[in-house]
């Protein structure tokens, strides 16, 4: 700072001529200072992922753009804020999940998007276009599901597959004749995935399905697909099929664990789909998102799930 005080004034007598610093020095030493401070501010710069509407506090995070929780669908990183117990303004930020960090959980089908899968099995046996009936429901919703079908019926009928993933849902395997897989010997259970809907998404009947299955599944490559919440619609009580009234209810009543990235259990054949219009709307209520239906798929199922 002395020489820049010197520029200023030189000397110290009462009468003595006070000269004008050289403009260019001057000019050249404030461009110096404004640098250094935007550069000590973009250091910095990153933005900061916070409580509610961006409010900044103590359990503010940064994140790098692409990791916002406000980032687009369909980009790397995007996800939905839902809400847990005990959550409220300003709440820290959950760990990562294994899923997060790259381990394939089964029973999620690989979502990590916040939001709800909703998936339908079997077959609908008495009346076969009602697939695709439920599926322009859902894509009139803007909801894409996952239709997991069993495959001695859907080569029947091979452009009910060809429609639901026209209007924007995906289509797995369901094996070829709905026979539990870990029953099986090797040959039959490769000819039970082999025949079935053709992809990369397998949902074993039952569920069951041990490191034999998933290895034989994996050669093939599928992957397991279950879920996190089983609403028991295929149940019977006094003969009577279970009311979409009780199936909606086991949807409202699951935990928010089982939510955040969860995938509902539902079939075809049963009130399930009678239930759907109930279950979007007390999810959406309850603050979760459901995958979105963004037009037409293929035969693949995106991991991580991307909807």
């Amino acid at each position: 700072m002395s020489g820049y005080r010197d520029a200023f004034r030189r000397g110290r007598g009462r009468h003595r001529r006070r000269r004008r610093a050289p403009l260019k020095p001057v000019l050249a030493l404030s461009v110096l200072v404004a640098c250094s401070a935007y550069m000590a501010h973009a250091v910095d710069d990153d933005p900061t992922e916070c409580g509610p509407q961006g409010m900044a506090g103590p359990n503010c995070r940064s994140m790098p753009l692409g990791n916002r929780a406000d980032n687009p669908a369909g980009k790397a990183g995007g996800a939905e804020a839902v809400p847990h117990e005990g959550d409220g303004a300003g709440a820290a930020p959950r760990p990562h999940t294994a899923e997060q960090e790259g381990v394939y959980d089964r029973e999620r089908c690989g979502n990590t998007s916040g939001r709800v899968l909703l998936t339908l099995d079997d077959w609908p046996y008495n009346d076969p276009q009602r697939s695709v009936r439920i599926g322009a429901q859902l894509q009139a919703q803007g909801v894409r599901a996952a239709f997991f079908l069993i495959g001695k019926f859907a080569a029947q009928y091979p452009q009910i597959t060809a429609t639901l993933r026209q209007q924007g849902h995906w289509v797995g395997n369901h094996s070829f004749s709905h026979q539990k897989l870990t029953a099986l010997d090797e040959d039959v259970l490769t000819d039970e995935i082999r025949q079935g809907v053709g992809g990369n998404m397998l949902r074993p009947p039952y569920g069951a399905a041990d490191e034999r299955e998933r290895e034989v599944a994996a050669d093939m490559g599928f992957r397991i697909c279950n879920w996190t919440i089983d609403t028991h619609d295929w149940e019977k009580t006094d003969g009577q099929p279970r009311s979409a009234e009780d199936i909606r209810a086991a949807v409202r009543d699951a935990t928010p664990e089982e939510k955040h990235n969860g995938v509902v259990l539902g079939h075809l054949f049963s009130n399930f789909p009678d239930a759907l219009p109930g279950i979007i709307s007390d999810l959406r209520s309850q603050g979760y998102g459901i995958c979105r239906n963004t037009g037409p798929v293929n035969d693949q199922m995106p991991y991580p799930l991307d909807c």
